[in-house]
């Protein structure tokens, strides 16, 4: 008898709508726990970087910062790529789908940080001419979607 109830609740929890229900709920859960990691991270790395840029300000004389510099600005990539993912996954909460401007904006910066911290003894021609490519096909998804965006905003 349980069996048989066990099956025709299973069997109603698989039908289309009551589906699409509970993964949207699941999609929801998700989003919002990865929402708490990532404030997380973020918190974890703006503490990093305070003491970081503390410990070179107090440890080196003025105007020395030169070769700590491009690291720092690591950092600062880093906190800004990952309140990047945050407004993307904030987002999707939001209006329930990928925003793919938000989505390329956050690819950019992550290639553009690459570049600043690109390491011309270490990485070689072909890797730069990779970010090289990287940044131009990024740049041109970037401008057909802006474009695709502002030609639906005029036909209103």
């Amino acid at each position: 008898m349980r069996l048989k109830q066990f099956w025709r609740r299973l069997l109603k929890e698989l039908q289309d709508e009551q589906f699409l229900h509970r993964i949207e709920q699941l999609e929801g859960q998700l989003s919002k726990f990865l929402t708490i990691v990532m404030v997380i991270f973020l918190l974890v790395a703006v503490v990093d970087l305070v003491v970081a840029l503390t410990q070179q300000l107090l440890s080196r004389p003025l105007g020395s910062l030169t070769d700590t510099l491009f690291p720092i600005f690591g950092l600062f990539l880093n906190i800004l790529i990952a309140l990047e993912i945050m407004e993307n996954i904030t987002a999707y909460l939001r209006q329930h789908y990928i925003q793919l401007e938000l989505a390329i904006g956050t690819s950019l910066i992550a290639v553009s940080r690459k570049i600043v911290l690109f390491d011309f003894k270490k990485d070689s021609g072909v890797d730069l001419i990779g970010l090289a490519i990287a940044v131009f096909t990024l740049t041109l998804s970037y401008w057909i979607i802006r474009s695709g965006i502002n030609n639906e905003d005029s036909r209103k």
